[in-house]
């Protein structure tokens, strides 16, 4: 259950309510993530403006969406997020990809893909463990600007999974 008021979906602003409505049935994390921000709606509103563009790469990322699903993923696996580890953001990633090879990168990766993939378990578990090897690794695969859309990525990915798991909203399923 979660650990923040959840508002009822009827008296959401506008915004929330179009999230919560159009949220598959079995889909109960974005339907508590929408009633939990109605607290601050402008605040979840606001992180999806710029979660969605960057994520996806229409014109605004360096990065192919793909990479970027693939890390997203990893890191929903560490982060322990069911929902996240559930939701397709690209379809280019498969479904044995998704629930395999992520959590296990194997040749059938790239070697950007691999680096990545490694980087984001780096900074989801112990990201003291970066160092300039680490670093110069990494800009032999990315360009700086890469490298800097890479991490500022995977970190909101372990940032918004793990408050989701604090909040008890990452359910994918009724619990009852």
């Amino acid at each position: 259950m979660s650990r923040i008021f959840l508002t009822e979906p009827e008296q959401l602003p506008p915004f929330l309510r179009e999230l919560h409505d159009n949220a598959p049935e079995k889909d109960w994390s974005t339907k508590h993530t929408a009633r939990a921000f109605s607290a601050n709606p402008q605040l979840l509103e606001g992180y999806l403006k710029f979660y969605y563009p960057w994520h996806r790469s229409d014109g605004t990322g360096l990065l192919e969406p793909r990479l970027k699903e693939l890390v997203r993923l990893r890191i929903a696996t560490l982060n322990g997020c069911k929902t996240c580890k559930a939701a397709r953001l690209d379809p280019t990633v498969t479904e044995e990809e998704a629930m395999q090879g992520v959590d296990d990168p194997s040749e059938s990766f790239t070697e950007r893909e691999r680096a990545a993939i490694a980087l984001a378990e780096k900074m989801a578990i112990d990201h003291f463990s970066i160092d300039d090897e680490t670093i110069r690794s990494l800009k032999q695969v990315f360009s700086e600007g890469e490298l800097l859309e890479l991490m500022m990525m995977a970190g909101q990915y372990v940032g918004f999974g793990r408050m989701l798991a604090i909040l008890q909203l990452e359910e994918v399923s009724c619990p009852v």
